[in-house]
């Protein structure tokens, strides 16, 4: 909710310095006389220089007519974004709750502080950008050079198509963050280049964060640009790419948030549904949910009148809602007595391809099935043209999720997972196998009806090379089942023909 006009917020100013000595002080003393005393603390950062920018800094600080000031000297040169990492770390660490970004070339108008942290006190927002393209001519006539002002128009415009903003400017250094939402976000896993603002400004988006824009004057002066302008064009474009593949799940970026939980995998053919479909027609059942994540699968499967036992490694929001009952559990181990046994169905989802043994843990979903009881496993097939693709040409490398989820300690192939269950004890009753994710990784319209009917007709031609999920029903070897059903209705023939 918006926050109050009369809050009182912690402001922080972070100088980012480099062989600044010429332009430190000018810079600094534009600072408005009337909103010094709202600063809770200068921060000037200086990355390293080869002149006299700390020294500088320090005459700044020591003065009268100055807020409190920490001046900072990196012993090696960190980077544009490797000084930002270090001041926000150090402004979060000072309890700050805004900090503003202020380059000491003079670049952003120190006398727009006000209008920078004036949205914090109006709005809940996470970020305040200042831009020199909200009021048309305003970049022109502030000396920006005719290829920076399209440049800069060009990549903001694909950087906006690709994460699904409006921003009018991706490109201004002049920003202020609240703290708290600087906490939510990887930003240290972020580039030490000129990027980092770019790779920002996604992390504060796929957080929920809210960003507000006012418009700044534009100025070009003598200070040194240290951009590389093409270099940081390629870099941006493929942060921006690189965040939207990782969202969908392909790569392992660092700075990209990680989700905690599997969403829910809906539409047709999925490994979800297909287990759905698998359970449909069942009398009410009672069914173990192994790996239920935070019981999306489990919610469906009670609406359809079943009793699931829901068990994960980790709790997540809502999971005990969605299950008649939740055990915290390492799946690597036996499965502890009070979950239970007897159970009409285990699901194992997505399960074994994450554990080092997985014969041993098939065989435990054995042990606390009743005696003819089923268990829908469902397994990423390796042997899909994707992952062989990535192979056959040296692209070997993880993802996020998927067939090569970077979570996954084991692969499987149709064969290779027939073979595995056969030597845990089951016998395969119905097997199915899923095509691409189209629905997960946001395909959507008509294009992505026309691919789903291709892929679906491509996975019922040739399962093992397009199928992207292999999807089993299974239920015990009759051997066992027999010997089970033996043993509980006449639990000491056994001994006594073998006393005979």
């Amino acid at each position: 909710m918006p926050h109050s006009k009369t809050e009182s917020l912690r402001i922080g100013i972070v100088v980012v310095a480099y062989n600044a000595q010429s332009t430190l002080l000018e810079t600094l003393d534009r600072i408005p006389v009337g909103f010094r005393p709202s600063i809770e603390e200068v921060i000037i950062c200086d990355d390293a220089s080869g002149d006299l920018t700390f020294e500088y800094g320090q005459q700044w600080a020591a003065r009268d007519d100055t807020p409190s000031t920490t001046v900072i000297k990196h012993t090696k040169n960190l980077g544009y974004g490797g000084n930002q990492k270090a001041a926000y770390l150090l402004a979060i660490e000072q309890g700050l709750d805004l900090v503003v970004l202020l380059h000491a070339d003079g670049q952003y108008a120190p006398e727009s502080l006000v209008d920078i942290v004036a949205p914090f006190y109006t709005t809940d927002c996470a970020a305040v950008f200042g831009s020199r393209m909200m009021d048309k001519g305003a970049a022109k006539n502030g000396g920006m050079p005719f290829y920076k002002r399209i440049g800069n128009k060009v990549l903001t415009r694909f950087e906006n198509t690709v994460l699904g903003t409006d921003l009018t400017e991706f490109h201004s250094g002049y920003r202020a963050y609240r703290t708290s939402a600087l906490r939510e976000i990887p930003f240290e896993a972020n580039s030490d280049g000129f990027d980092f603002d770019t790779q920002i400004i996604a992390q504060v988006i796929h957080a929920g964060g809210r960003i507000v824009e006012v418009p700044i004057p534009t100025y070009y002066g003598d200070e040194i640009c240290y951009v590389n302008g093409l270099k940081y064009a390629k870099d941006v474009v493929r942060d921006v790419i690189e965040y939207r593949l990782a969202v969908q799940g392909f790569g392992t970026s660092e700075w990209v948030p990680t989700p905690d939980e599997y969403a829910f995998k809906e539409g047709d053919g999925s490994s979800h549904s297909l287990i759905l479909e698998m359970m449909a027609g069942l009398a009410p059942s009672k069914v173990l949910d192994l790996g239920c994540s935070a019981g999306l699968l489990a919610e469906q499967i009670r609406a359809a009148g079943h009793t699931v036992v829901g068990v994960d490694a980790i709790e997540l929001p809502e999971v005990r809602d969605r299950t008649d009952a939740f055990f915290v559990a390492d799946l690597e181990k036996p499965l502890a007595p009070e979950i239970g046994t007897g159970f009409d169905v285990v699901i194992a989802g997505d399960i074994i391809e994450h554990l080092a043994r997985p014969g041993d843990a098939l065989r435990e979903m054995r042990r606390v099935l009743r005696p003819g009881g089923q268990l829908i496993l469902s397994v990423p097939n390796f042997g899909h043209w994707y992952p062989r693709f990535r192979v056959t040409f040296g692209l070997f490398g993880y993802d996020r999720r998927g067939v090569l989820d970077n979570t996954h300690l084991r692969f499987f192939t149709r064969s290779t997972l027939r073979r595995t269950v056969r030597r845990a004890g089951f016998d395969v009753l119905q097997e199915a196998s899923t095509g691409l994710p189209l629905g997960t990784i946001g395909a959507s319209g008509g294009l992505a009806g026309v691919l789903r009917k291709i892929d679906a007709a491509l996975v019922r031609l040739r399962p093992t090379l397009f199928g992207y999920q292999n999807v089993l029903r299974l239920t015990p070897h009759a051997e066992d089942v027999l010997t089970a059903a033996i043993t509980l209705r006449e639990p000491n023939v056994l001994s006594r023909a073998i006393g005979a």
